[in-house]
């Protein structure tokens, strides 16, 4: 995009994004990271529900349909939540990378409403890599994977140790999801947090 500020642009020094060897296989639904996530968790009732795919390289699909919960103006999707939904699909990447990430900027431009019942077909991927910097870029079309441009965004993601979410997320949801006998939804918890 054009319009992206300066802090969203990788210096000269970054480098391509590598698709970690253990990553998800192009077309794999990647699943949520953790149940209770706004974005991707299906114990969210008002939740996005977003579903995302792998694709080629370090890159994904994804899609959610807006429902009336998510409404901003009478009959079309808040802004908020579809910032949201492109926090989620850009923060997905880093399933790609293997690595822990959360958003440092997200900058989103608005190019055409997107009405209730909508579905909002999704692609991202990361363009560079500079140090624990991942720069990203996504577009949300309507009507199709090949309609329309509805919304765009630009991310800045920074790697992040575990710690980060065990020192600063609140205890009884850390405790609750480090106690799990299930040791993959264990592990996912931590993984990606947009």
């Amino acid at each position: 995009m054009s319009r992206t500020s300066a802090a969203l642009q990788p210096p000269a020094d970054a480098v391509q994004p590598v698709r970690h060897p253990d990553a998800p296989a192009p077309g794999e639904l990647l699943g949520a990271h953790y149940g209770a996530c706004f974005g991707c968790g299906e114990e969210q009732p008002h939740g996005l529900h977003l579903e995302a795919r792998a694709g080629e390289g370090v890159s994904l699909t994804a899609e959610f349909t807006v429902q009336p919960a998510h409404q901003g103006a009478p009959g079309l999707a808040h802004g908020g939540v579809l910032t949201s939904a492109l926090d989620e699909t850009l923060g997905s990447l880093n399933w790609l990378l293997r690595t822990i990430a959360v958003t440092g900027r997200l900058e989103t431009d608005f190019e055409r409403p997107v009405p209730v019942g909508t579905t909002l077909y999704l692609e991202a991927e990361v363009t560079a890599v500079a140090g624990r910097k991942i720069y990203s870029t996504a577009t949300g079309r309507v009507g199709g994977p090949d309609g329309p441009v509805a919304v765009r965004a630009d991310a800045l993601f920074i790697e992040v140790k575990v710690d980060h979410f065990v020192d600063h997320g609140r205890q009884e949801e850390i405790q609750a999801a480090m106690s799990d006998p299930d040791q993959v939804r264990r592990a996912r918890a931590f993984e990606v947090n947009p």
